[in-house]
């Protein structure tokens, strides 16, 4: 038993390190709701303006995605389909050629059709919104779940930028270390340096949103990823409530057939 447990554990450290990032930051959490069709519009709309040009959407069709949110075809096909050779019937790729996205990016912009169930929405959710200023990197910034990260921070414009600022550090229990009087978290050593320099970030060039509408858009456009790595999840769920109904009837039907066949078994 022990060694099963053991065997589990080992099997289970790199859906962890992945779900994490490898970085310690903690994820945050946030609730999707599938069938809010408003804010599946609103994260198609933030991925076809922001994202797209670089990462492709190959396993989901233009067609199929306007028809499940809801959005008129011919809208979409003007104001979300900017391939003009692409039809509305076509795979959601882009014009990015591989060898350019290595050649500009160091390696080729990946695929996002499935990052959601890849990744998870938490680790999403999180990563859209722990970009920050490092002069060390390449495009001048890096990302708190996803560190050296190779990609620029794409939805600067809303958001801004972000800077470090002083955060809790641990203490040995392995908890928020805090001072022994008030009870504060501490923040500075006794030399006046800070503890966790990148402990938290703050905004330090505002964007064309304030934080809690970027949150919010961002929980969108996770929405809208989550949608596309299943789109019929909510299908998927409405059928498995009618399949669990039927094996509950099926089951008694079934109990009452085997007490008829064993009652004069003794």
């Amino acid at each position: 038993m022990k060694k099963t447990l053991i065997a589990w554990l080992f099997a289970l450290a790199p859906l962890a390190a992945l779900g994490a990032g490898g970085s310690g930051w903690p994820l945050d959490r946030v609730q999707l709701d599938l069938a809010d069709s408003a804010s599946l519009q609103r994260g198609a709309q933030l991925y076809m303006n922001y994202c797209m040009g670089c990462h492709s959407l190959e396993h989901a069709r233009y067609e199929r995605t306007a028809n499940d949110l809801g959005i008129p075809v011919d809208l979409f096909e003007k104001y979300l389909k900017f391939d003009a050779s692409a039809k509305i019937g076509d795979l959601m790729q882009n014009a990015m050629a591989t060898r350019d996205g290595k050649q500009w990016f160091g390696a080729a912009p990946p695929d996002l059709t499935l990052i959601a169930r890849a990744r998870g929405p938490e680790w999403l959710y999180t990563y859209l919104r722990t970009f920050y200023a490092d002069p060390s990197r390449p495009y001048g910034v890096n990302n708190k779940v996803f560190p050296d990260v190779g990609m620029p921070h794409m939805l600067l414009e809303l958001q801004g930028m972000q800077e470090c600022a002083p955060g809790p550090a641990h203490a040995a229990n392995g908890g928020v270390l805090r001072d022994p009087l008030t009870g504060e978290e501490k923040l500075y050593g006794d030399d006046g340096k800070p503890l966790n320099p990148c402990g938290r970030l703050k905004v330090a060039q505002p964007g064309s949103m304030e934080p809690a509408e970027y949150d919010k858009a961002m929980r969108d456009l996770v929405n809208f990823l989550t949608y596309v790595g299943e789109p019929i999840q909510l299908k998927r769920q409405s059928i498995g409530i009618y399949a669990l109904l039927f094996l509950a009837v099926f089951f008694v039907f079934a109990w009452l057939l085997n007490r008829e066949y064993w009652k004069d078994v003794h």
